[in-house]
Formats: structure tokens, sequence, C-alpha cells
């Protein structure tokens, strides 16, 4: 089944979780948390674990993240992970990654499974799309 939904951030928080041994990059890395909210057939909220090498004045970075959601997907009411990860050079989204946690389900929503992706329409609408299997 497809679920599509948007969401919006409601809030990102740097954390001073550092790398250790410590190692100088080209980019720095950093850690956040997030609180997102869903609307559409994806309705709920998640909490991430947010981390990214990232240049923020040129736009040039690669982050990966891991949610737990917990609401609905087409009126179902549970609980799963998911993880996402892509790249940007500014401008693009490449080297995108998603794909639901395998025995993360929980209520209605056990045994799901399946694959996903994110978007940003140029009015600055955040999108998610889920391909998902419930078993």
């Amino acid at each position: 089944m497809r679920a599509n939904g948007t969401f919006s951030v409601k809030a990102f928080v740097p954390t001073e979780l550092k790398p250790e041994p410590a190692v100088t990059t080209g980019l720095p890395v950093g850690v956040a948390t997030m609180e997102k909210h869903f609307e559409g057939e994806i309705a709920g909220r998640s909490a991430t674990l947010f981390t990214a090498a990232y240049d923020q004045q040129s736009g040039v970075g690669t982050y990966v993240a891991m949610e737990s959601f917990e609401g609905s997907l087409h009126g179902r009411s549970g609980a799963f992970n998911f993880v996402h990860s892509a790249t940007t050079s500014g401008s693009d989204r490449t080297a995108e990654f998603f794909t639901i946690v395998p025995s993360s389900g929980t209520g209605d929503l056990a045994g799901i499974s399946g694959t996903g992706g994110l978007g940003v329409d140029a009015d600055g609408t955040h999108r998610i799309r889920l391909d998902y299997e419930l078993g």
C-alpha cells in the first residue's frame, strides 16, 4: 500500500554530543533531536535522532536520521521506526535511502515493512511517502 502525507518540524534541538575520538574533517558532524508532526494518510508524530555532516552556508552535506513514529497509516494505529538519509550539493537530493525497520511495528502496524521517501516542494511543503505491507 502507499500512504502519503505532509509534515512539519515542531522542534530541532542540537545536542552537545560529539564523536570520540575527535576527528577534524572538511565538514563538521553534528547531532540533534527533532519532533515532527504528520498529516494526511500518515497522521501522528515522530521523535528523531538526526546526525549530519553539513555546511549550512553552502547547503552541502549528508544526513542520517532514525525516526520513531506513532500515529496511524490509513486509519491503522500503532508505532514503528524508520531510517532515512540523503546527500545534497546545495540544490539537489541524491543517494536517498529510506526503509522501515523490520520488527519495529506495534498495534495495528505490527509486522509493517517497506520503503518510502521524503521531499520538499518549491513552496516549502515537506512530504512523506510510505510504500508498505502489513504481514
